[in-house]
């Protein structure tokens, strides 16, 4: 049995046209539409452990329509650009309210700073190969020669919204894919230096991730010398940015062939991801800060979710429960239970509570000595003699992960056609 799930895909074309008069005046249309509905936001006090100014933004008919009015009075340009900025104003305020709530954001107004335009289906159209986009109505226009572009022999779907910025339009495609039901799950934790997966067939996955670390590693030491001389030289200041970007490409690079192999070596399973925040990870400690800030789990997950099915998990307690539901605080690799005594490499405890959560199943002593013996990852060692009894004591020994490391992913990659 199968089911269809609603995608999209984006892609870049580069153009040559001067259009920072355009992105400047839809920037500055974007901001007045946050400042008006900003303005007419109203706190509501909410009172439960704490005192709270919960925001309610106004969305009413007559709002939006005194809005539109309001935006297209200095407008000179096609009069669904506006549209589409209040479309976008509202969910910039929609997106800052989730994270206020949650506490990421404080108390103060969105500030737009980038420059880019969404042009919306009305704003453009489509014939023999090409893209036209309104700017100003019958009088100026952008044209976008895209049959010959690498990507327009695979693009699939309806041409939807698109993004133009100074050096890209960004053309995106929505369609329809049939998805198989899954042949199963896989769990994964995430750590600094790996990702650590589980499944009760395949057993337990290590996907090293020591390159990727060694990227962040190499560049931090690059800007830390060149960080204490910028500000007495500002020449240094482009050779920062250089630097910076150098990294975020090559890491990127790097997590897309990961994820590349992750998702074929294991096609038709769905992949539980922690859903961690790593604004709340840091802590007094630098230097706990600075790992936890090279880490690219948002972007590994990110990834993920468009080259296979993700479901993204609780990471609450996952390190430290115990399989019979026992919260300790371990420390170092080994994971030792004070109530059971199951002693467990501490990631693969971590990836089976994530596996157990995926399959709605509660941390329990009895189901997780009866599951263990069909899973793989896992055999039975000897012991001693029960007392009473001529059957040794056995207990469950995890086997070494199979490990993913950076040489296999190219040599996956190099043997597919």
């Amino acid at each position: 049995m199968s089911e269809c799930s609603y995608q999209v895909r984006s892609y870049k074309v580069k153009h040559n046209y001067e259009v920072k008069g355009f992105l400047e005046s839809y920037r500055w249309m974007l901001q007045r539409a946050i400042n008006e509905i900003w303005k007419n936001i109203t706190w509501k006090e909410k009172v439960t452990k704490r005192r709270r100014l919960i925001p309610i933004i106004p969305k009413s008919s007559e709002f939006k329509r005194n809005l539109r009015d309001s935006l297209l009075r200095d407008w000179v340009f096609c009069a669904h650009y506006v549209d589409s900025a209040i479309k976008q104003a509202y969910s910039i305020l929609k997106s800052w309210r989730r994270n206020y709530l949650d506490g990421r954001r404080a108390k103060t107004k969105p500030v737009v700073k980038k420059k880019f335009v969404r042009v919306k289906e009305t704003l453009y159209s489509y014939k023999n190969g090409k893209v036209k986009i309104s700017i100003r109505p019958f009088e100026e226009h952008l044209v976008f020669d895209v049959q010959n572009a690498w990507f327009w022999s695979r693009a699939k779907g309806e041409m939807g919204e698109l993004i133009l910025n100074e050096k890209f339009l960004i053309i995106t495609f929505r369609f329809n894919q049939r998805v198989e039901e899954p042949k199963g799950a896989i769990a994964w934790d995430c750590n600094e230096r790996s990702i650590d997966g589980f499944n009760p067939e395949i057993g337990w996955i290590r996907v090293d991730l020591g390159k990727l670390f060694h990227v962040h590693r190499v560049y931090e030491l690059k800007r830390q010398r060149l960080q204490s001389k910028a500000s007495k030289k500002p020449s240094l200041r482009r050779v920062l940015e250089k630097y910076s970007n150098r990294e975020r490409n090559r890491a990127r690079d790097f997590i897309h062939k990961v994820t590349r192999v992750i998702a074929e070596a294991f096609r038709g399973y769905v992949h539980g991801f922690e859903d961690l925040n790593k604004e709340k990870m840091f802590r007094k400690s630098r230097t706990h800060n600075r790992k936890i800030a090279k880490s690219d789990w948002r972007t590994i997950i990110g990834l993920m979710s468009y080259k296979s099915r993700v479901q993204l998990l609780s990471p609450y307690n996952s390190s430290r429960r115990c399989s019979s539901g026992m919260v300790n605080a371990p420390k170092g690799a080994l994971y030792e239970c004070k109530s059971c005594g199951l002693k467990i490499d501490r990631q693969l405890n971590a990836c089976i509570n994530l596996y157990l959560q995926v399959e709605g199943l509660p941390p329990s002593q009895k189901l997780f000595n009866e599951l263990v013996r069909g899973w793989g990852g896992f055999t039975l060692t000897g012991g001693e003699a029960d007392a009473g009894s001529n059957e040794p004591v056995r207990s469950f020994k995890a086997h070494e992960p199979q490990r993913l490391s950076m040489d296999q992913y190219l040599s996956i990659l190099s043997l597919e056609p």
